[in-house]
């Protein structure tokens, strides 16, 4: 009899995103009258750069043609876009990164989630609470945790992102091998200073520990006293993997491209404890698991690094940036407490309520949707995340309901 993988028995009952999706649509059915607004997932709404479009049609073209069609390309992605990467992501931000160093892909959500295959499954996990669901479940299906109890699997240390500490979690307390950070934060919107950031570095390498250093959002920062990288910090490219996404920066979430960067000094040991290559590691599991990202896709995201797309992206995410600081304006002027909208897409609001009730107060008030803070975590219980992806009009119209449904 074929059996199924146990581990998932342990994952709860069902997804984050995939519950709100349920209740939006019952609300639908029950009010069709009422148009929603949703601030909940993190999807964008605007058109890819133009720069992006010209580019994906030349490439396009180019397929159309025998002496120009791309067939499979390399997994590891097309050189072009390597390298641009390397050049205007890293190493012009003062990091020592390769463009044989940097892996193209399809999502850092697939990355993140893959890349927990490499390690031994003993292995001692570190994870914020609040956290990006994707982390944890992925290792809950690995079979590295226990079962789910009060809220929290058995075998995981959780590192508490609070209002105490400013939501960047404290070092941990007992020795651990693998470590989950993401600045700025999903869900919070709280960015890290590089002296923070450092301490962390420091602990890795103390520890013969590594960062898995999701840094999906750092086009949003715009304080240049903010580290972009974790490889701005000194030595971190020995005990870190980060991962960086398209997504967000440019639009791509239905166009689908991202890359991890997985350094070539970037080392981890077996039982005997003998160092082996992660990179090396990396590129064994693309090759054998992963056939790429089309050729068309690529070029489409080399165009961002081009001098007009650079402009066109900027203004892309000022666009958002502005719909962020439009909705932290409001929330604060009800009297709730907030972080993020700043430097992050993601306004983090204390709700002083069940998360999930003050989900539903804003669905059926207001017919607005947010993401309710304890889908992500315990620490999450209390809070909801209002995301900026949508149009400045939309945004406007959606605080002007919440507003009147929460007017005190």
């Amino acid at each position: 009899m074929i059996r199924i993988n146990e581990n998932y028995l342990k994952l709860k009952a069902t997804y984050l995103f995939s519950e709100i999706a349920k209740r939006v649509s019952s609300f639908q059915k029950a009010h069709p009258e009422q148009a929603v607004i949703k601030l909940g997932i993190g999807d964008v709404t605007r058109a890819l750069p133009q720069v992006c479009i010209e580019a994906f049609h030349q490439a396009i073209d180019e397929m159309a043609q025998d002496s120009t069609f791309k067939g499979y390309g390399p997994e590891q992605g097309y050189p072009f876009l390597r390298e641009a990467v390397a050049v205007n992501d890293f190493i012009s931000r003062g990091a020592d990164i390769s463009p044989d160093e940097i892996f193209i892909s399809d999502g850092a959500k697939c990355d993140t989630a893959n890349i927990q295959e490499l390690f031994a499954h003993d292995t001692v996990i570190a994870i914020p609470d609040p956290v990006y669901p994707v982390y944890l479940d992925t290792n809950v299906m690995a079979g590295r945790t226990g079962s789910f109890v009060s809220g929290r699997y058995d075998n995981i240390i959780y590192l508490d992102s609070t209002r105490d500490n400013g939501y960047i979690p404290d070092l941990p307390k007992v020795k651990v091998d693998l470590i989950y950070l993401c600045f700025p934060n999903n869900p919070t919107g709280a960015t890290i200073t590089r002296d923070l950031l450092a301490k962390w570095v420091d602990y890795a390498r103390d520890n013969n520990a590594l960062i898995l250093f999701d840094a999906a959002y750092e086009a949003f920062i715009r304080d240049e006293t903010l580290p972009h990288s974790i490889y701005e910090i000194p030595g971190a490219r020995d005990v870190a993997i980060e991962f960086r996404s398209f997504s967000k920066t440019a639009g791509f979430t239905g166009t689908r491209c991202a890359y991890t960067v997985v350094p070539s000094s970037c080392m981890a040991c077996d039982s005997s404890g003998q160092k082996h290559s992660l990179h090396n590691f990396w590129n064994r599991r693309q090759t054998t698991k992963f056939n790429g990202v089309s050729y068309p896709v690529q070029v489409s995201a080399a165009a961002i690094y081009t001098d007009k797309g650079t402009v066109q992206v900027a203004s892309l995410i000022d666009y958002y940036l502005k719909n962020a600081a439009h909705i932290r304006e409001k929330i604060n002027a009800l009297g709730y407490e907030s972080v993020g909208g700043v430097n992050s897409p993601y306004v983090w609001v204390n709700t002083n309520t069940d998360s999930w009730e003050f989900f539903d107060l804003l669905l059926n008030k207001a017919g607005v949707v947010c993401t309710p803070g304890a889908g992500f975590g315990t620490c999450g219980q209390g809070y909801v995340r209002i995301s900026a992806f949508n149009t400045f009009e939309q945004v406007q119209e959606a605080m002007s309901r919440i507003t009147q449904a929460l007017k005190r």
